[in-house]
């Protein structure tokens, strides 16, 4: 591999916990795991989703990754009469209690991915999960629309730390623009 490649930050994600186990044998490269539905059954364990969000199993895996990436369904269940947000589950704060990182999946701008409450608005979807529910990153499919609304919301601050999720999240999309994505 090239040194500018080795040079870039990378998240290692996968929904199976024992790849994740096994691979940090071998990086020190952050490792997330991906939760499903919560009636979903892992890849690999066989477990529920929801069995794996236990504290005791958050705890356990804790040590091997640094956060969780959540199906956002999953920590904000919406109603699926009216597609309108319910009351957001309480794996944000138990996560958080634990010192994992929380990172939701997937944020899209088209209006058949925004619940009704954001009103085909990203940029307020953005708002809520970041202000409101208090997750630490977005998966996203529109680097370019997160970016933007990083820049007019969160100004970058020399004394910022540069390990910051914020600060993360700038450099990947700065890597993101200039190989030509927007």
């Amino acid at each position: 591999m090239s040194d500018g490649w080795l040079r870039q930050p990378l998240f290692i994600q996968s929904f199976a916990p024992t790849s994740l186990i096994y691979v940090s044998n071998m990086t020190d490269s952050p490792k997330l795991l991906l939760i499903d539905d919560t009636t979903v059954p892992t890849q690999d364990t066989n477990q529920s989703y929801h069995e794996i969000t236990s504290d005791a199993y958050l705890a356990f895996i804790g040590s091997y990754v640094v956060g969780i990436g959540p199906w956002k369904d999953t920590l904000v269940p919406p109603d699926p009469t009216d597609n309108r947000l319910g009351r957001p589950a309480d794996l944000v704060a138990r996560a958080h209690a634990l010192r994992l990182q929380v990172h939701p999946y997937t944020f899209r701008n088209e209006n058949q991915y925004l619940h009704f409450d954001f009103r085909q608005d990203p940029y307020a979807e953005y708002a809520y999960w970041l202000d409101e529910v208090a997750v630490d990153g977005l998966f996203t499919d529109f680097t370019g629309s997160l970016h933007k609304y990083q820049e007019w919301t969160r100004p970058y601050r020399k004394e910022q730390e540069k390990t910051s999720p914020e600060a993360l999240l700038r450099e990947i999309a700065g890597m993101l623009k200039n190989d030509g994505y927007d």
